[in-house]
């Protein structure tokens, strides 16, 4: 069984569809990568996913049971978290406060008491040594930390990355991609990642689905995905997919 899956999900705007029919599973254990140009519906998907926002039409399903319709908090308690493409934490916490708040959320999944929690969550991040700094003292990369560092501390089944790896420099996207790897490998948690960075989304990714106006055009592994032609059309226009065909 699929821990998380999503049947012909979708979100329309008016006339618009932002989310177009599609079907996804991510498996226990996996990194399921989500890439499409701009536009293409990928954050709204997750907004969907993690309760953000209702879909129009379509359910999704948590180890089979519909989870689609109930809010972002109540999911974060089943298991679903999600990070977001713009940090944002509280200004006024230090870096160990706002774990801290993450941690009260975790539901029953989490043993021991919320800021001690916190901190192993902030050492196994890299931030052990930042715990008193508020969020602005921090650089980018180490505000992408704190992000997964709440998300960690909330105690995920299924995690959802928006471009955890953009924006930064290439030593640091590489060690990001290091530590996303880990929080699979190490902590067990199935990952669903939108990513811009491609050489970090085909690296680390067991599989790849491919958005374009909303609906999914393919859907492999990452060696495959590339060389599929509705994808090389996507991406750099008709001309380059007869090229390749």
């Amino acid at each position: 069984m699929s821990l998380l899956e999503t049947r012909a999900l979708s979100k329309h705007f008016g006339g618009l569809r932002a989310v177009d029919a599609v079907d996804l599973a991510l498996h226990p254990g996996e990194i399921l990568g989500v890439i499409g140009p701009n536009g293409a519906g990928k954050t709204t998907l997750f907004s969907l996913m993690a309760g953000s926002l209702p879909p129009s039409d379509g359910e999704v399903l948590l180890e089979g049971q519909r989870i689609s319709g109930q809010p972002a908090h109540r999911l974060v308690r089943r298991g679903v978290v999600r990070t977001h493409q713009i940090v944002r934490p509280f200004p006024n916490l230090s870096v160990l406060e706002n774990v801290t708040v993450a941690a009260l959320h975790a539901g029953g999944r989490a043993e021991g008491p919320p800021r001690e929690r916190a901190r192993e969550v902030l050492e196994f991040v890299g931030l052990g040594d930042r715990t008193h700094a508020v969020p602005g003292a921090l650089t980018l990369a180490g505000r992408k930390r704190l992000e997964l560092a709440r998300a960690l501390a909330t105690a995920p089944r299924v995690l959802l990355l928006d471009e955890v790896v953009a924006g930064v420099n290439p030593a640091e996207a590489m060690t990001l991609a290091a530590l996303i790897r880990a929080i699979r490998d190490r902590r067990h948690v199935a990952v669903i990642m939108i990513e811009h960075v491609m050489p970090a989304v085909m690296s680390l990714s067991d599989r790849v689905v491919v958005l374009d106006h909303g609906k999914k055009i393919a859907e492999g592994t990452p060696a495959e995905v590339v060389k599929h032609p509705q994808v090389i059309e996507a991406y750099l226009g008709k001309g380059h997919a007869g090229a390749q065909a």
